[in-house]
């Protein structure tokens, strides 16, 4: 019988990882020799090089990297190489579509999802109870921790969630390594009220090993996962020594898998439950709730270990049931070993089926289909298009993973983007084989006037410190590289501006953002997340006494279902090439300007909210091109009707959790300390910061009072008149404030500078703990005692020259540069009125 049908579609399919862990930093203490063994201590890692599997995986990974097979000679390669470009060598191997990370595991210098996003399509995340209980504890409270406290607070934070948002697609326990699997859901309450006092005592960090209090946890989460329909990940059979194998026996889980309440609760048991396997199989096979995957045993085991207890997962379990995952962990290196064995695993499995009559031909390409991604996507229900796996010519869903002989097949030139001082969009384009053999490592020239235009001519500004004289490197970022959904063949990658490459240029925008979020992680652990909403106006192209002009596409108000039927071909085109990039759409609807509408962004970390949010612009000019039309986000397109913003939602993450959001009921406005004090840095500086999220002339005719673009200095609860005001979005408990949004900022920023901008005077507040003034519950305009913001642009750059913190924060050179652009700004519009009218062709 002929399989090679069978092995290329097993090669060539994308793959769903479905369990999986953070990447550490290359300077973390958790040392590289734990990839290849689940050892722990001096003693038995001296023993760990010799395993069969250990010897197989240093060899296979040297042969990737082409270094000398060794562990040493990796660990040389890796140091020299870097990780972003290690991270990227193993995942372009091995071919994963979509990633799905439990973050509850502690490593030392351990990555945060959003790092992760450049490596795959879709990464979701797996949300460990545990941990979220710990962390609970580890928070003090007025009279200390009851059941009671303890129960409202760990249901109220688990469903506070904004799981969809957050791509938050299960949860998982690690009860085998705690107290074992044999689930009581019937615990006492007092011998869980026993459980916690033994907790406590121990005293911080909480570790929770009682197993009254595991088995009350477990139990409330399984009542949580049931109203969100969320499945359970189950940590079952081997790992490190701290885990009692004779308790991780799946078997142990009846009382579970026999209480009715929980009988359409899905559970995964992970690991292939080895050395459980045939265990596990028969639980899949007679309850309807369990499903099986079988990271960790591919590829810890020998080849016929793994090739084994696949065997044994599939004897009785169906194969809808069985799915992949790498349980990568730590180094990428683990995500391309778990792919490739597991790869060469099932072809040997679903062959040898063939060869004993089990299964046909087209029946195992089907298996292999299922098991490496449709049962995945189905069961977590993740946002990846199943059709996608249908064909047996899909590599992946990922450009960036496909390798370069195959997108030389489908494309003809990438474009490398970047935005100006001014905002505005600007790409140059190359032909592929040229970005991948020099552009890809070495950029393309660029003149240092590139950052000294402003938004009316295409010269260098006078007093911005830059002129024609001196070139830099546009260096592209890999990680941002997409096809480009309109336009057949041809990618597009956003670029970091450099001196020459691995030197960043000072006054490259996202290099500013990145410093800004430096300091905010290195002084105060946080992480600053934007979303942004797109405000922008259709307009079509009538003659009027033999010259063109553009009008908007209707007049009809805000909200209008008719609005949104006119409009719908665009939008759903719009909606549909977003998809294609993995960016998340939350809402679209008709706004209250003539021919205007507004789509709002699904929020995540800085900077990957800014590379979106161009992304985005870039997708609803081009679209509304391809349909005659021509989309602009200029402030105020005509002056007696509502302009157009860029509005951006703030909050700040520690640890992956938004911290901008109180804890409880103990703040007054229901945020946290922390989040007062970055949000009253950002009201302080507000004026200073118009120069940047408001940085042209026409801004300042949006924003006026009563316009819903907040013209005073002060903020307000769900005030939509207020410059600043905080949110309470669905899904989030009444009274507690998950972010906050800035009015003031329009499509004429630059996002990385604007973000920028905002994260400095934020750090501010934190360093000088800044407190917010009492909230405005009323139109501003009715308050005589508020002050106004700058009313024009010359107004906001007198702040900004008196701003010092934003000088120290961003860099002197570069806030020359910005000055400079927006003086000229300012000398060009005072001079041409009407000039404004011409905007709609760059913004």
């Amino acid at each position: 019988m002929e399989f090679s049908e069978l092995r290329e579609a097993i090669e060539k399919v994308g793959l769903v990882d479905a369990h999986a862990h953070n990447i550490v930093a290359l300077d973390s203490s958790f040392s590289f020799i734990n990839a290849f063994t689940e050892a722990t201590g001096t003693a038995a890692l001296s023993f760990a090089p010799h395993s069969l599997s250990f010897k197989r995986n240093v060899r296979e990974i040297a042969e990737l990297y082409g270094c000398e097979n060794s562990l040493k000679g990796v660990e040389e390669y890796r140091r020299s190489s870097g990780l972003e470009s290690s991270s990227l060598k193993c995942f372009e191997a091995a071919r994963i579509s979509a990633l799905l990370i439990d973050d509850g595991l502690k490593l030392d210098e351990k990555l945060g999802i959003e790092w992760h996003r450049s490596l795959a399509p879709f990464v979701g995340r797996i949300l460990r109870i545990e941990t979220l209980a710990e962390e609970i504890l580890d928070s003090e409270i007025p009279d200390g921790w009851t059941l009671d406290k303890f129960t409202e607070a760990f249901v109220t934070k688990l469903k506070s969630y904004p799981f969809i948002a957050d791509k938050i697609v299960g949860l998982k326990s690690i009860a085998a390594y705690r107290s074992g699997l044999e689930i009581n859901t019937n615990v006492a309450r007092k011998d869980a009220e026993k459980g916690l006092t033994e907790v406590l005592r121990d005293g911080n960090p909480t570790r929770i090993a009682n197993k009254s209090l595991i088995d009350y946890i477990f139990t409330m989460s399984l009542e949580v996962s049931l109203s969100f329909d969320l499945p359970m990940q189950i940590h079952t059979g081997f790992g490190d020594k701290d885990l009692d194998l004779r308790l991780s026996n799946p078997l142990h889980l009846r009382m579970l898998l026999e209480d009715e309440r929980f009988s359409k609760c899905r559970v995964v048991l992970l690991h292939a439950s080895y050395p459980f396997s045939k265990e596990a199989s028969y639980l899949a096979s007679v309850y309807p709730q369990v499903y099986l995957d079988f990271g960790l045993a591919i590829p810890k085991l020998s080849v016929q270990g793994m090739i084994s207890s696949v065997k044994e997962l599939l004897e009785l379990a169906p194969i809808k049931k069985v799915m992949f995952s790498t349980d990568g962990y730590a180094f990428p290196e683990t995500y391309y070993l778990g792919a490739k064995k597991a790869r060469e695993c099932l072809f040997s499995v679903l062959r040898d089926a063939c060869i004993d009559g089990d299964l046909t031909l087209a029946e195992a390409i089907e298996a292999a289909k299922d098991i490496f991604a449709l049962n995945a996507i189905k069961f977590y229900k993740i946002n990846v298009d199943a059709n996608a796996f249908s064909s047996k010519d899909t590599v992946s869903v990922n450009p960036v993973k496909i390798e370069s002989r195959a997108l030389e097949n489908s494309s003809s030139l990438v474009r490398v983007l970047w935005v100006d001082t001014s905002g505005q969009h600007r790409c140059r384009a190359v032909p592929l084989k040229r970005f991948n053999d020099i552009v890809r490592k070495n950029g393309v020239g660029l003149t240092h006037a590139s950052m000294a235009m402003c938004s009316a001519t295409d010269g260098p500004a006078d007093e911005t410190g830059l002129t024609g004289v001196g070139e830099i490197r546009l260096v592209p970022d890999v990680t941002t590289r997409k096809k480009i959904p309109w336009m057949e063949r041809q990618e597009m990658v956003l670029a970091d501006m450099h001196l020459r490459p691995g030197e960043p240029w000072e006054y490259c925008p996202r290099e500013a953002l990145r410093r800004v979020l430096k300091v905010l992680k290195d002084e105060f652990n946080l992480v600053m997340d934007a979303g942004f909403e797109n405000e922008f106006v259709l307009l079509k192209s009538v003659s009027w006494e033999g010259k063109e002009e553009w009008v908007p596409i209707d007049s009809t108000p805000y909200c209008s279902t008719a609005a949104f039927d006119a409009a719908s071909p665009i939008l759903d085109e719009i909606v549909g090439a977003l998809h294609s990039l993995d960016i998340t759409v939350e809402q679209l609807h008709a706004e209250a300007g003539k021919g205007q509408f507004e789509l709002a962004m699904g929020h995540t970390t800085c900077p990957l909210s800014a590379d979106n949010l161009i992304y985005t612009r870039e997708v609803i000019r081009a679209i509304a091109r391809k349909h005659g039309l021509l989309a602009t986000f200029v402030p105020k397109l005509a002056l007696d009707d509502i302009g157009s913003g860029s509005h951006v939602h703030i909050s700040l993450l520690r640890n992956g959790e938004n911290v901008f959001m109180a804890s409880g009921g103990s703040s007054k406005h229901g945020i946290s300390s922390i989040g007062e004090e970055f949000m009253a840095g950002v009201l302080h500086h507000l004026p200073s910061i118009l120069a940047f999220t408001a940085p042209i002339p026409n801004s300042y005719h949006r924003i006026q009072p009563n316009t819903w673009s907040g013209a005073y200095q002060c903020w307000g609860k769900e005030n939509r008149e207020a410059p600043l005001r905080t949110a309470c979005p669905p899904g989030i408990i009444d009274g507690l404030v998950s972010n906050f949004e800035i009015k003031s900022f329009d499509a004429c920023a630059n996002p990385y500078l604007g973000l920028a901008a905002i994260g400095a005077a934020g750090i501010d507040g934190l360093r000088k703990h800044l407190r917010l003034p009492e909230p405005i519950d009323k139109n501003p305009s009715l308050c005589a005692n508020l002050s106004r913001l700058p009313q024009s642009l010359t107004e906001s750059l007198e702040a900004l020259k008196k701003d010092s913190v934003l000088e120290d924060l961003i860099g002197e050179k570069l806030l020359v540069a910005i000055k400079g652009v927006r003086k000229a700004e300012i000398d060009y519009y005072s001079q041409n009125k009407e000039a404004y009218k011409q905007l709609i062709h760059r913004y």
